[in-house]
């Protein structure tokens, strides 16, 4: 099965503050089982260490998406994580979240960024390219069965570090973000 096409009427534009009461609103629909809204919080305060994006449809947000820039400790290296990414449950499947990461990773290639890692579902994202990371860690160990949710995807021409962990910045330490 093929990923769906965006629709055609999908803006995908930069985040404003005005966005941040719908935003909120949207990963609350999006993923009632998880509390999200503190890290959302933080990631909508932080615009200069984050790039969110929205997707518009009819005037309404249909999804969004951030990324973290971050680093690799004891290197130069220019990197981003992509968390977290949601579509409101009426847009899903239908090629919005692929529209956002696309879109997320030109943006980033625009400015600099080497490499985007992101930890979720391997059949989604191997679908746009990422694959599984091993020589970069997580701030924390992963469960073992979660191997190969950690992935990265090269976007741009630097030299992406041999070995190294994931330098990121406070709000992203949280550990309950990064176990089951």
């Amino acid at each position: 099965m093929t990923a769906a096409s965006a629709p055609d009427e999908l803006e995908i534009r930069r985040s404003v503050p005005s966005d941040a009461a719908a935003i909120e609103d949207l990963y609350l629909l999006a993923f009632p089982d998880e509390d999200l809204l503190p890290l959302v919080r933080d990631l909508l305060e932080k615009p200069d260490r984050t790039v969110s994006l929205v997707g518009i449809i009819n005037s309404n947000l249909a999804g969004s998406i951030f990324f973290t820039r971050c680093g690799v400790d004891g290197t130069e290296h220019e990197a981003a994580l992509l968390a977290p990414l949601a579509v409101a449950p009426e847009w899903q499947r239908q090629g919005i979240g692929t529209a956002l990461v696309r879109a997320g990773l030109g943006r980033l290639r625009e400015e600099g960024i080497s490499v985007v890692y992101v930890l979720g579902d391997p059949s989604y994202y191997g679908r746009l390219g990422f694959s599984a990371e091993r020589s970069v860690r997580t701030p924390y160990p992963l469960p073992e069965d979660w191997a190969d949710a950690w992935q990265s995807q090269r976007v741009g021409d630097a030299v992406v570090p041999a070995i190294g962990t994931l330098s990121l910045p406070d709000f992203l330490l949280d550990m309950a973000l990064w176990s089951a």
